[in-house]
């Protein structure tokens, strides 16, 4: 038996077969969830949709999260799909590369906008949406960065905007925490997706990373679907509000060695 048998997952942000949602997509599948997918745009379909077929996910739909009509069309798609969903995965970020370098008081108002709009308020556009249709003993989960809580120099405007998700979080946690739902997150260390490759320098934080952190490991896609099995499953059923580091320890440091 699987950690999420008789549980069904929708998960936004499935991008390509690199996405940390691929990651999660296939350890929900492997411990017996039921899967709905969505992705951004058209140009996204021709990559996700053979990755649905490999789960045999019938359940693919585009939706735009800048639009709320948008939304409710896949949430009402979803509960006639479903009739109830048990998880919600959000994995949703995006910010225009020209803020992801230099200085982040460089950072225009238009530019800011897109990335609080796409990477923070659509978590909440989401849970607002799906909010009647989650299954007492539910969970929502998001995907979050150290540049949350430290600056990690290039990531701007994200960083910014991945405090204010982290904070969402603990505020949806408490109002989904009376209709017995959990939220929390996950931090996870530098992975090369197709969203990490817009980050200025990113190449060269990767390549060190396993050097630096305390257990010496790269993070994969495959960690973080673990994590996100543990924390969507009874087992994490009294863990609500929290962000979860998935990151070889890296955040325990204060101080790392030069690495050469």
């Amino acid at each position: 038996m699987g950690l999420l048998d008789g549980k069904t997952a929708m998960i936004f942000g499935l991008a390509n077969e690199r996405s940390i949602a691929w990651g999660i997509t296939k350890a929900f599948h492997e411990q017996g969830a039921g899967i709905g997918i969505s992705y951004a745009g058209e140009a996204l379909e021709r990559r996700v949709k053979p990755l649905a077929e490999q789960i045999g996910c019938s359940f693919v739909e585009e939706c735009d999260v800048t639009s709320d009509e948008q939304i409710e069309a896949v949430t009402e798609k979803a509960r006639q799909a479903f009739d109830g969903v048990d998880i919600l995965v959000h994995a949703i970020a995006f910010a225009n590369r020209e803020e992801l370098t230099g200085p982040y008081y460089a950072t225009s108002r238009k530019g800011f906008h897109t990335a609080m709009d796409i990477s923070v308020y659509s978590l909440t556009a989401l849970a607002r949406s799906f909010q009647p249709f989650i299954r007492p003993g539910g969970a929502l989960l998001t995907l979050s960065y150290y540049g949350a809580e430290k600056v990690s120099p290039n990531y701007n405007v994200m960083g910014v905007a991945k405090a204010a998700l982290e904070a969402s979080v603990r505020y949806l946690a408490y109002d989904f925490g009376k209709q017995g739902v959990r939220v929390n997150a996950i931090s996870a260390g530098p992975i090369r997706t197709l969203s990490a490759a817009g980050v200025s320098g990113f190449k060269t934080m990767y390549r060190k990373f396993a050097d630096l952190a305390p257990l010496h490991e790269s993070i994969t896609i495959e960690d973080v679907g673990a994590s996100a099995v543990y924390l969507c499953s009874d087992l994490a059923a009294k863990t609500t509000g929290e962000v979860l580091y998935v990151d070889s320890g890296y955040n325990i440091l204060g101080f790392s060695e030069a690495v050469e």
